[in-house]
C-alpha cells in the first residue's frame, strides 16, 4: 500500500485493499522462501490472494521502462507484444497467442502508465499467474483470477480435497439442484450421486486438457490438495505449478538416464532409452491414469462403498478404475487410453442413471447382462 501511495504499482484491488478497508485478512495458508499464500475477504467473498516473492521490489523490472522518457506512457499494442512474448516464455508455448488478446485489446483502448507496467511485469514473473489468466476464459476447470495489486493477485476462493479424508472432497457448499425425479422438499443430490458428478468432471478435464488447447497440458502433481470443487460441482485445479503444456513438458523429461527411475518427474513418467542414455521426451502414462490412481481408487474403494461394494456397476466401476490405473496409455498406446476412457464414462454415466432410482432397488439377471453388454464388457 505504500508503494501505491507513491504511484509506484497499480492494480483493481489495491483502491479496496489501501483505502477503501474492503480486504480483510483471514489467514495465512502457506508461506515459505517468500511465497504467501492467504485467506482474505474482498467485499464480503471468500478470495485466496497470492504471491510467489514477497516484496514488489523482488522481481525483475521491465527493462523497457529505463528507455522510457518522464511521462512517456506504453500504447495497448506495444504491452501485448511484450506481455505476449513473456507468457510464451513462461508457459514454453511457441505459437502465436494472438488469439488471447483481440478481445482483451478491444475492451482496453488505452495506454499504460510505468505503475501498470511495472505491475503487471511482476504478475507475469509468476508462472501460476500466468497460466490461470490466460486459460480462465478457456476452461471452465482452472480457477479464476480476480483482481491484482501490484505482485499479489486474488483467485476464487475453492475447498481443496484432503488426502486425510477418506471422502477426498467436502460436498457440503455444494448447491447442486434436485435430481431428476426427486420429490420438492427432498434436498438436493445424495452424496454418491454427488461424487459420481464431480467423477465426470474429472473425466471432462482430463478430456478438456488433453484435446482442447493447441498442445496437450500434462499435469504432474496430482492429489486432492491440487483441486477444488465448485458450487455447481464443476472440478478445478487451484494449483497449477506442475501443470505443463507439451513443448515445456518434452525439455523436462528428456533428461540422461540410466535406467527408467530416472525418468520419473513427479506424476509425469517417461522411458529410459538405452542407446541413447537419454529420458524419451514423450510421456508414457496420461493425466487420466494418475487421476484413477490417486483419487477414483481411493473414491471408489470397497471399505469406503460399504454395502453397495456388491452391486453389479460398483463392481464395474471398481474394475473400470484398476483397468484405468494400470494402463499407461501414453504416447504409445493411445487406442488403449480412448478405450479406458471410454469404458470408465460410460460406468459413470450408468452409475448416474442408477442413482436417481430407489436406493434398494434390484438387479434382475436381465438387466445385469444388459449393463454388460452395453459397457461392452
Amino acid at each position: 500500500c505504500l508503494d501505491f501511495s507513491r504511484g509506484s504499482l497499480s492494480g483493481d484491488l489495491c483502491e479496496d485493499l489501501c483505502v477503501g478497508g474492503l480486504v480483510e485478512y483471514q489467514r495465512c495458508l502457506y508461506y515459505e522462501n517468500g511465497k504467501k499464500v492467504m485467506e482474505a475477504r474482498w467485499r464480503g467473498n471468500r478470495v485466496i490472494l497470492k504471491s510467489k516473492l514477497e516484496n514488489f521490489s523482488s522481481y525483475e523490472p521491465l527493462g523497457l521502462l529505463d528507455y522510457q522518457e518522464a511521462g512517456e506512457e506504453l500504447s495497448a499494442l506495444d504491452v501485448v507484444f511484450y506481455a505476449t512474448l513473456e507468457v510464451r516464455n513462461s508457459l514454453g508455448l511457441n505459437g502465436s497467442l494472438s488469439g488471447l488478446w483481440g478481445q482483451n485489446l478491444k475492451l482496453r483502448e488505452k495506454s499504460y502508465s510505468r505503475a501498470d507496467l511495472g505491475s503487471l511485469w511482476a504478475l507475469l514473473q509468476q508462472e501460476e499467474y500466468t497460466f490461470l489468466r490466460v486459460l480462465q476464459d478457456l476452461s471452465p476447470h482452472v480457477a479464476r483470477v480476480l483482481g491484482s495489486c501490484g505482485h499479489f493477485y486474488a483467485v476464487e476462493f475453492l475447498s481443496a480435497g484432503h488426502t486425510w479424508d477418506q471422502n477426498l472432497f467436502s460436498m457440503d457448499e455444494a448447491s447442486a439442484p434436485r435430481a431428476p425425479g426427486q420429490a420438492a422438499g427432498s434436498g438436493g443430490w445424495s452424496s454418491r450421486l454427488m461424487v459420481h458428478r464431480v467423477a465426470l468432471s474429472f473425466m471432462d478435464m482430463v478430456q478438456h486438457f488433453d484435446n482442447d488447447f493447441t498442445h496437450r497440458l500434462h499435469l504432474c502433481d496430482v492429489k486432492p490438495e491440487n483441486f477444488g470443487i465448485r458450487k455447481d460441482l464443476t472440478v478445478v485445479a487451484i494449483d497449477v505449478d506442475m501443470a505443463f503444456f507439451e513443448p515445456k513438458m518434452r525439455d523436462i523429461l528428456e533428461q540422461n538416464c540410466s535406467s527408467d527411475d530416472d525418468c520419473n518427474f513427479f506424476d509425469c513418467w517417461s522411458r529410459c532409452e538405452p542407446d541413447r542414455r537419454r529420458c524419451s521426451p514423450h510421456r508414457r502414462n496420461t493425466n487420466l491414469q494418475v487421476i484413477c490412481e490417486k483419487i477414483f481408487r481411493p473414491w471408489f474403494s470397497p471399505t469406503l462403498l460399504g454395502a453397495k461394494a456388491g452391486l453389479p456397476l460398483q463392481v464395474e466401476l471398481q474394475r473400470a478404475v484398476q483397468d484405468c490405473s494400470e494402463t499407461d496409455g501414453g504416447a504409445d498406446d493411445e487406442g488403449g487410453a480412448r478405450r479406458v476412457h471410454q469404458r470408465l464414462l460410460a460406468v459413470l454415466r450408468a452409475l448416474l442413471q442408477e442413482e436417481v432410482a430407489p436406493e434398494d432397488r434390484k438387479w434382475t439377471k436381465d438387466e445385469t447382462e444388459h449393463v454388460h453388454t452395453a459397457l461392452n464388457f
